[in-house]
């Protein structure tokens, strides 16, 4: 249901920028739509969004190098840094040269194999399960209603693809083709997504943990393999999130060419990044309040208010009205509840 709501809202982006050539990206979709607040407020979210991705890619990689790297601790300064944190500030030193450098075309390249490396994350997980011996015989309660807004959240985040799409579909030769694109991509993520939760149900039910590899015996091959796969996608994305950001800061400098101003001001991003890992290593809670609180209002939100504001006609009374108003209210309510509740989360392990 998550996925069929996302990719009809991924389609109303493609109408609002069907209606003017000058529409290119998501901020131009709001700046048609609302004017300078509509692309400052989209912009706003966008770079919030990324932000927490990155951080959420350094407590990931610190997650599971301290699975592989037990017990690891050394002293910076006369401050002992052990487990995660250590390996938070390993991985930022690592990636952070890749920050500084303004063309990202191999990193892109390489970025994109993350498909393969979802695909390879699940076969090892089945592998596990099938002949590591592991087997399939958890389980638990099925449905908790109460963890429903949550769980919305974190499928949302999972599709939130949004703030790309309109670069996606105005890079293409054939613009008709769009719709079959992201229909082929929705499917595709959604089996994935799928195999993933029902092998990782069926294998630890109740303890399964944020991040399945967290969960796997760590001295199987398979295991290494599946954590090694997952160290090394965000290696290749970190730089890739965070250059929008950085190019959106420099473009209000002066000296907006200075090599030595853009090396300072992602220096200073990934020193935030860090930060943020270091004080809320929450994955998963991290992962709920991106969905609810940015992804919701991103991904869902956003297109249904921008599109009725764009094209007249759609606010006439008819099935395509009830279906945007009824993906405004359930988003909202789904925003608003499972916001409440990642906060409360994380306050509450703080």
């Amino acid at each position: 249901m998550v996925a069929m709501l996302c990719l009809y809202t991924g389609l109303l982006l493609q109408r609002c920028m069907d209606t003017s050539p000058l529409i290119k990206t998501y901020p131009d979709i709001g700046h048609a739509a609302f004017g300078h607040k509509g692309r400052t407020l989209i912009s706003a979210f966008m770079y919030v969004e990324l932000f927490l991705v990155a951080v959420e890619f350094l407590i990931l990689e610190g997650d599971n190098m301290d699975k592989l790297f037990p017990n690891t601790s050394f002293k910076i300064l006369g401050l002992k840094l052990k487990g995660k944190q250590c390996f938070v500030l390993l991985t930022a030193l690592i990636i952070l040269p890749t920050t500084w450098l303004r063309s990202l075309g191999l990193l892109a390249y390489v970025s994109a194999g993350g498909v393969l490396a979802s695909v390879i994350v699940v076969g090892c997980v089945l592998w596990v399960g099938v002949i590591d011996d592991v087997g399939f015989h958890e389980g638990g309660m099925l449905v908790n209603f109460g963890g429903l807004p949550t769980v919305i959240s974190l499928f949302v985040f999972c599709y939130c693809g949004h703030a790309v799409f309109p670069t996606l579909c105005n890079s293409m030769k054939d613009r008709s083709q769009f719709p079959k694109v992201l229909l082929v991509c929705f499917i595709t993520s959604t089996i994935n997504y799928a195999s993933m939760a029902i092998i990782g149900y069926l294998m630890y039910g109740e303890y399964l943990k944020s991040q399945v590899t967290l969960n796997l015996p760590l001295r199987k091959i398979s295991t290494k393999v599946a954590v090694c796969t997952t160290l090394i996608n965000p290696l290749t994305k970190y730089a890739v999130i965070i250059t929008p950001i950085a190019s959106a800061i420099e473009d209000n400098f002066v000296f907006r060419n200075s090599q030595l101003i853009s090396i300072l001001i992602r220096t200073l991003l990934v020193i935030s990044t860090v930060f943020v890992a270091l004080v809320v290593p929450f994955f998963g809670y991290i992962m709920a309040f991106i969905g609810a609180f940015l992804s919701v209002t991103v991904s869902l939100l956003l297109p249904c208010l921008c599109y009725l504001k764009i094209n007249k006609a759609a606010r006439n009374f008819g099935f395509q009205l009830i279906i945007i108003l009824g993906i405004l209210v359930a988003g909202s309510f789904v925003g608003v509840v499972g916001t409440y509740t990642s906060l409360k989360q994380i306050i509450t392990h703080l």
